[in-house]
C-alpha cells in the first residue's frame, strides 16, 4: 500500500461530509462520509513542493487509484485553500461504519455523481502537469 494512504486512520481532526450522489442507474443516493482532509494527508506526507509559492502549488496534479483500477485526478488547485479548497476526504467511515477491510475512500462532496469517488484507495501520486 502507498505510504500516503498507509497512515491515514491516525490523521486527525477527521471532518465529516454529508453528501448526495444522483446515481445513473440507482437515482440519488445519500451518505455520510468521515475523514481527514486529502490536503491534510498529502502535506503530512511532504508534497515536495514549496507550500509559500502559489504558482509552484497550481502546477501539480493528484491522481488516486483504488483497488479494482479505477482512478480519478484532481488539480492541487482544486483542494489548496487558497484556490479551491474542495474539501476533498480520504473518508475512513461511510454512514457510521469504519471502512477497515474495504480500505479509505476518496470522496468530492461538491461532486453531483460519486464518479470521482474512489474506493479501496491504494495508491495516490502527486506529479507536475508540466
Amino acid at each position: 500500500m502507498d505510504p500516503i494512504v498507509h497512515g491515514v486512520r491516525r490523521r486527525r481532526p477527521a471532518q465529516e461530509a454529508e453528501v448526495t450522489f444522483d446515481c445513473a442507474t440507482s437515482g440519488p443516493r445519500r451518505h455520510t462520509f468521515r475523514g481527514p482532509l486529502l490536503r491534510e494527508v498529502i502535506v503530512a506526507a511532504g508534497p515536495g513542493f514549496d507550500p509559500a509559492r502559489r504558482k509552484d502549488r497550481s502546477r501539480f496534479l493528484l491522481e488516486v487509484t483504488g483497488e479494482d483500477g479505477h482512478a480519478t485526478v484532481l488539480s492541487w488547485a482544486e483542494i489548496d485553500e487558497d484556490f479551491g479548497n474542495a474539501r476533498v476526504l480520504l473518508a475512513t467511515e461511510l454512514d457510521g461504519r469504519e471502512l477497515d477491510d474495504l480500505g479509505c475512500q476518496s470522496v468530492v462532496p461538491t461532486d453531483h455523481c460519486g464518479a470521482r469517488c474512489i474506493s479501496g484507495v491504494r495508491r495516490i501520486r502527486l506529479g507536475t502537469a508540466a
